[in-house]
């Protein structure tokens, strides 16, 4: 079986260069590599079609064809559109030719089923599709929608808006890569029908439709894992250093962001003798040192709201901020707490899966989690794989935390969590699970209708909102 994994504003390479250095690169870069990896080595051919770029400031991603050293995936570079670097919102127009280019290239090859990812790459798959008659399905990673909610687009501002992201032709790429694919792929329930429920999308697709495959990430399983690595006691000795005497440690690691709802935590902690007599609380930071010694410094929302409860509930010796920059140490620092019986908590208003819950979970630290998102397909009480709790009551975060101070509850939920870890999020399980669908649709190509604009690359249609 051949499978392309088209994503245009990809630019991997053998040296996963830059690869969170650009607001356009990061998760769905990671996502696709992995996937396409994984599936790889479940036996099937595989390419990621990409853009190539002649950039003195992008030199990695020059050569028409690339791989990684511990698979056969091969990148497939194209040449469309100017030959320079383009962030991800210049490439609507050039994407008819990044089709075509595509479609020549393989043209002779027998391929049995194309991914494609996020809009551009779905809308370019789509083209691609109907180029070859052959099947495909749309991963969106994120969607319009959902950032012009975000930027608060109204009538008033939209024009202006729609300059800069093309939110039209973005909603109209993802709404028909929706409608044309043979499978949709969700991370989540809640993500089928929070986001692809969206009035936006509503005349493209209902998500009551049985093209929606719910489809997890993977966690990296060559870092989040129980084993120790060497990093242990590099991360140890800087853990001491800021908790002067290592216990129990309550762990708080996500985007320093309002809505990741640290303040909660703390507020649960404050009110239980129980916790602070077991646990010292630490904030993984990233890129924040030495935050007592420097708080005038930070001019950072959620650390002067931490601080300001600390000091206002005297627990400068109880809550620690830790400054970890990398996967591996963050790794290194949840099985050096493991040792020590430690709880992680992620209690955010909303998270839409839930990938450091994973990574916590892979290391065997029990989790307590937000009841509102991805947490709640990852977790399932019933079998003591964690505490799900509600994270604007304070008090169902406190009754939880403290259940996992009773040792026989902690080491059962510890190795549930592992287990659930191991046997449902992972990239081999997510490369299964696309398998799966497309060994059903493989041979299911079904004509369909693309927009004229996208191949031509102009006209494209203003949003209606």
């Amino acid at each position: 079986m051949k499978v392309i994994f088209v994503n245009p504003q990809g630019n991997f390479d053998s040296k996963d260069s830059k690869l969170s250095s650009h607001p356009d690169f990061g998760g769905q870069l990671v996502y696709v590599k992995e996937v396409a990896t994984a599936m790889n080595k479940l036996g099937i051919d595989v390419d990621i079609a990409t853009r190539r770029i002649e950039d003195p400031n992008w030199p990695e991603f020059s050569s028409k064809f690339d791989g990684y050293s511990d698979s056969n995936v091969r990148i497939v570079r194209l040449d469309f559109g100017p030959k320079s670097f383009l962030p991800k919102e210049k490439l609507w127009t050039y994407l008819g030719e990044f089709s075509k280019n595509m479609a020549e290239f393989y043209a002779k090859e027998k391929i049995n089923f194309i991914t494609t990812h996020y809009g551009d790459g779905g809308i370019s798959g789509a083209m691609l599709a109907k180029y070859l008659k052959v099947p495909f399905s749309f991963t969106a990673h994120s969607l319009g929608a959902q950032k012009m909610d975000k930027l608060g687009v109204n009538s008033q501002n939209f024009v202006q808006l729609d300059e800069i992201y093309n939110f039209s032709a973005r909603i109209l790429a993802e709404g028909t890569s929706m409608k044309c694919s043979s499978f949709n792929v969700v991370s989540t329930k809640m993500e089928r029908f929070d986001q692809y429920g969206h009035k936006l999308y509503n005349k493209f697709v209902s998500v009551d439709d049985d093209k929606f495959k719910v489809i997890p990430p993977g966690v990296n399983t060559r870092i989040f894992k129980t084993e120790k690595d060497g990093n242990e006691q590099i991360v140890r000795e800087k853990l001491e250093k800021t908790v002067k005497k290592v216990k129990s440690l309550l762990i708080l690691s996500s985007r320093l962001d309002p809505k990741k709802n640290h303040i909660s935590v703390l507020k649960a902690y404050a009110s239980s003798k129980m916790l602070k007599d077991k646990f010292d609380l630490l904030i993984v930071t990233n890129g924040f040192e030495n935050v007592y010694e420097n708080a005038e410094k930070y001019d950072q929302p959620v650390i002067k709201e931490i601080l300001d409860f600390v000091f206002q509930n005297h627990l400068k010796d109880k809550v620690h901020f830790l400054d970890i920059r990398n996967q591996k140490d963050l790794a290194a620092l949840y099985r050096v707490a493991s040792e020590s019986r430690s709880v992680f908590e992620s209690v955010a208003l909303y998270e839409p899966f839930g990938l450091a819950i994973i990574e916590a979970m892979a290391c065997g630290l029990p989790v307590v989690a937000t009841k509102n998102g991805g947490p709640v397909d990852i977790i399932r009480e019933k079998f003591m794989e964690g505490l799900i709790v509600d994270p604007q009551d304070i008090e169902d975060i406190r009754v939880k935390t403290e259940k996992l101070i009773d040792p026989d509850f902690y080491d059962q939920v510890r190795v549930n969590g592992i287990k659930r870890v191991l046997s449902t999020y992972t990239w081999e399980s997510t490369a299964k699970r696309y398998l799966e669908n497309i060994d059903k649709k493989q041979f299911e190509y079904k004509d369909f209708d693309i927009p004229n604009c996208f191949y031509s690359g102009s006209d494209f249609p203003k949003l209606l909102i």
